[in-house]
């Protein structure tokens, strides 16, 4: 398949190349040139993409969910490997598939739990004896929570131990939670319960492990994602969205994403793996997933002093911190909690289905359109409604060029990632194998993950430079549910910043972290990347996602009653997304704008100056040259916008098109230093790597500034130099990639 890859290369190479000999004729429209000059002019049509849209059938994104969530799928597993055949026949189809459909597989590390000893967590008192034992587990209201390819609730990559100790509680398992605990008792020895939120699921037993912590429990609290909503008799699923009392979050406990045994490689069969021993950001201490039934039954017996006010919760009791240990009053009086865990890693073959629509004039340019395919359990919504609507478009596009009547511009790849759930696996493999070919030739990485959220409007993070494609795409796009709004009008009454550059604009998130697949995509290759959904109306809501999240209850079942009665916001997925990727793929210059990017980028720099130059210039550090840096990049981006404007670029050599389309293609990787940040696996682009500061500006400078106010030292100081340097001459460089090419300066 890589064979086929560099041919349709060197033939698109071959067609610039002929191309060149006959620019400086032009190519006027009504002339007599060859077919195959006015195909080096090939641009988005627009009346394919109002047919395209016109086309997108909510009723088949319906059917594909329903077949995608007949039975679990964890990765790996029989369920899986029935989604892979799944994809495969679909994009194979004579009629409806793609160019080609292949699998590439790889052997992954995976954690899992022990089928025939499970996980359990108990109160036992001074002799041992059981007095409560936690629901191992969720209630089944239908049959397919009975299914018995449910995974019983566990984090994966928590390691496998017996802890015993007094229960305390520790909010949201962050550092300065357990600093709280620790200023009023002993932790040694300990058990702690923590909420989901504030920190990553990992982290709670890596932040605990310094503090004598021997164990963690992890549960959802219903304040954070139900409203306060407990009772599964009448105001949770199955009556409601709301997580029902039993329901478990489960989810990889790792920090890093890909392989964890193979770190900047792809893991191939006979790939050098690192001792499991090695493996980086994982909980160094047992950790449990619990349901909030069961953590009522814990939190409302602790003893010691009431936690503060913003450590509440919606249990009726007031949550104490423990003594530690649970009141003298207690049922569990002079108790431990108790936790046996069996969970154990072991090599798997994973695979990632790949399809290909090959590029007509620029073969060897990609856009790609990705999801993963596994699910912790059903995943109705995560991840199978992306995977139905990326079905559904594919369907559309195959028929166009099975028919001969329609062949985009350029290579469409469309990718179905494996074992997703453990850590971003399927994505970040193909990433590492292929990193090469896909930093020279990807123009940009379309994710659509969890394609609905809730049915309310569109939520978009994404590079700066997309937000131009991604505004004319919602514009031309009904609402879900109107046949007069558009996607753009109703997304600006929920989310909305101003401009200073166009107004009133939606608000378009930033791709810090790694939330889904972009996270290969955008960090570690420097590729610019957008991920796509329908979500729900925060106004209304404290759920910090969907409330079945990760759970036994992501069922098709929930996702038709709950989420998206009729489909609707799906196929608005489908067609603002559809959209995109259509014009990306065809337009003859690509719809990116870099004056986008520089706007960001002054945004950040303000955030700079309001927050850290006083700090910086009082240990000598100037942010003159940082200041220079995102001005020079404002009159590059300026100076290119310009030079298009006023270009006539259809009648002009093709390479000038194709120069300017390499220039607003490798920017977002002119951000990218590998060397930029020693201690965040494969986050490399200086702009979007994940920070810890909650201030909205470059992470590694805020991040080291921050450190350095708390520390006083010199070397940290240092270190906050180093990252305003770092970004200050990684902006300078990508305001040169800008520039013309000749020119000096």
């Amino acid at each position: 398949m890589l064979k086929k890859l560099l041919l349709f290369g060197f033939a698109g190479l071959v067609v610039l190349a002929v191309g060149i000999l006959i620019g400086h004729f032009g190519i006027q429209k009504g002339s007599s040139a060859p077919g195959w000059v006015r195909e080096l002019s090939h641009d988005v049509d627009e009346d394919f993409i109002e047919k395209f849209i016109a086309e997108v059938d909510n009723v088949r994104i319906e059917e594909n969910l329903r077949e995608l969530t007949k039975v679990p799928h964890m990765a790996t597993t029989a369920g899986d490997e029935a989604t892979v055949e799944f994809m495969l026949r679909r994009w194979q189809d004579k009629d409806s598939g793609l160019d080609a459909a292949w699998r590439e597989d790889y052997r992954v590390y995976l954690s899992f739990p022990n089928k025939d000893t499970p996980n359990k967590v108990t109160v036992v008192n001074p002799d041992d004896a059981v007095l409560h034992t936690v629901q191992e587990k969720e209630t089944a209201y239908y049959p397919e929570q009975d299914d018995p390819e449910v995974v019983q609730p566990y984090a994966a990559y928590g390691p496998a131990g017996h802890a015993k100790g007094r229960l305390v509680y520790a909010n949201q398992g962050k550092v300065s939670d357990y600093e709280h605990l620790n200023t009023t008792m002993d932790l040694s020895g300990t058990i702690a319960i923590v909420r989901y939120g504030g920190a990553g699921r990992g982290a709670k037993a890596i932040n605990a492990a310094p503090f004598g912590v021997v164990g963690v429990l992890v549960y959802t609290e219903p304040y954070d994602m139900n409203d306060g909503l407990m009772n599964d008799k009448n105001e949770t699923y199955p009556y409601s969205w709301y997580l029902p009392p039993s329901g478990v979050e489960r989810g990889s406990y790792t920090s890093d994403f890909g392989d964890p045994l193979t770190p900047y490689l792809a893991a191939k069969k006979d790939t050098y793996r690192i001792p499991e021993t090695d493996i980086n950001g994982v909980p160094p201490i047992p950790i449990q997933p619990i349901g909030f039934e069961d953590a009522q039954i814990l939190i409302c017996e602790l003893g010691g002093t009431a936690a503060p006010v913003d450590w509440q919760g919606s249990f009726p009791c007031t949550y104490n911190l423990g003594g530690p240990g649970f009141t003298s009053t207690s049922r569990f009086t002079n108790s431990e909690v108790k936790l046996d865990v069996y969970n154990s890693g072991e090599l798997r073959d994973s695979a990632n289905v790949m399809g290909v629509i090959w590029g007509s004039v620029e073969p060897d340019r990609y856009v790609i359109y990705g999801n993963h395919r596994d699910s912790w359990v059903h995943g109705a919504i995560d991840p199978s409604s992306g995977t139905a609507v990326m079905l559904e478009i594919s369907r559309i596009l195959g028929q166009r060029v099975k028919a001969g009547t329609w062949r985009p511009r350029r290579t469409i790849i469309f990718g179905s990632w494996g074992a997703e759930e453990f850590g971003l696996i399927g994505s970040a493999e193909y990433a590492e194998e292929y990193i090469s070919k896909l930093s020279q030739r990807t123009v940009a990485y379309i994710n659509v993950d969890i394609s609905v959220f809730a049915n309310a409007t569109l939520r978009v993070s994404a590079s700066p430079i997309a937000e131009n494609v991604i505004f004319t795409a919602s514009k031309q796009v009904k609402a879900a549910g109107s046949n007069t709004v558009s996607v753009y009008d109703n997304w600006i009454e929920y989310f909305n910043r101003s401009s200073p550059t166009y107004g009133l604009i939606p608000n378009v998130g930033y791709l810090t972290g790694a939330g889904s697949d972009y996270a290969p995509f955008i960090h570690y290759l420097g590729i610019s990347s957008m991920d796509i959904s329908y979500t729900y109306d925060r106004s209304k809501t404290r759920a910090r996602i969907y409330p079945a999240y990760h759970t036994a209850y992501d069922t098709f079942d929930y996702a038709s009653r709950f989420i998206d009665p009729g489909f609707t916001s799906h196929q608005t997925v489908a067609r603002t997304a559809g959209n995109v990727l259509l014009r990306l793929a065809d337009s003859f210059l690509l719809p990116f704008n870099c004056s986008d990017y520089a706007e960001r980028l002054e945004s950040y720099l303000s955030a700079t100056v309001e927050n850290f130059e006083e700090h910086l210039k009082a240990n000598s550090i100037s942010t003159e040259p940082l200041k220079e840096a995102v001005k020079s990049f404002r009159n590059a981006a300026t100076n290119l916008d310009s030079v298009i404007r006023s270009s006539d670029l259809v009648n002009e050599t093709p390479l000038k098109a194709r120069r300017i389309n390499d220039q607003l293609m490798l920017l977002d990787r002119a951000f990218v230093d590998p060397l930029a940040f020693p201690n965040k696996y494969a986050f490399r682009h200086v702009i979007w790597a994940s920070r810890s500061s909650n201030v909205h500006t470059f992470p590694g400078l805020a991040d080291a500034v921050e450190k350095a106010l708390v520390t006083g030292l010199k070397e940290d100081w240092d270190q906050a130099h180093r990252h305003l340097s770092i970004v200050t001459q990684a902006i300078s460089g990508a305001a040169h990639t800008l520039a013309e090419a000749h020119a000096t300066q």
